[in-house]
């Protein structure tokens, strides 16, 4: 395994936490401990207990615990961007690209290459329980502009790309796309917590492969020519 860790926006931190074996630790604690007991409930008292630091040790990486959020959920995009980038380097036919991209997103395998540091099953049950967190708040639009949902909107776009080589006239290629994108986390949320609101039957080892094939359908009927 290749042990990755990716750069995010300057703007969400106070020190970079990739600078030191402390700041790492945070994020991979942060990581385990919102997973664990759920965004309302962490705070960086808890988490400088678990790392057996201090508070003001933590403030002095993070300004507050919404921008260690914003911080995890970036770095998880940066990081399926990547995998996106490996999955689709040797498929030419565009329609295969996104069917590779689509696989990714909701595979329950951990890939051969991965972050040692951030667990990614961990960080992907955080993305589906509090991305939406990160936007929709009152400073949403402060912080757009400070480029923090970047690596979100890299990811959208680059499978609306894949939509238009597809079907050059279809005219909502990044709306359907941001739509695959969020109703990926909603529906496996839904399986688990609310089932009345999806088909999708929740289970640990298969219930990807049912949200692959709506998702596949979804995608594929609305844009065909």
């Amino acid at each position: 395994m290749t042990s990755l860790w990716f750069p995010v926006s300057q703007t969400l931190y106070l020190r970079d936490p990739l600078s030191s074996l402390l700041g790492r630790r945070i994020l991979m604690e942060s990581v385990r401990l919102i997973d664990e007991l759920g965004f309302e409930h962490f705070t960086f008292k808890k988490l400088a207990d678990a790392i057996n630091s201090t508070e003001a040790s933590v403030y002095r990486y993070f300004e507050n615990k919404h921008r260690l959020l914003l911080y995890l959920i970036d770095w998880y995009w940066l990081w399926l961007d990547y995998r996106f980038s490996i999955v689709i380097q040797n498929l030419v036919n565009p329609a295969e690209r996104l069917k590779a991209c689509l696989r990714v997103l909701l595979s329950e395998e951990l890939p051969g290459i991965y972050s040692e540091g951030l667990d990614p099953k961990a960080l992907k049950r955080l993305v589906m329980a509090e991305f939406e967190k990160t936007y929709l708040t009152k400073q949403v639009d402060r912080d757009n502009k400070e480029g923090v949902f970047i690596p979100y909107k890299a990811v959208c776009k680059k499978l609306a790309a894949m939509v238009l080589e597809i079907n050059p006239k279809f005219p909502f290629p990044h709306t359907l796309m941001n739509t695959v994108l969020l109703s990926a986390t909603h529906q496996l949320f839904y399986a688990e917590h609310l089932p009345s609101l999806t088909d999708i039957k929740f289970n640990p080892h298969h219930h990807d492969r049912q949200l692959e094939e709506f998702l596949k359908l979804l995608i594929f009927k609305t844009i065909e020519p």
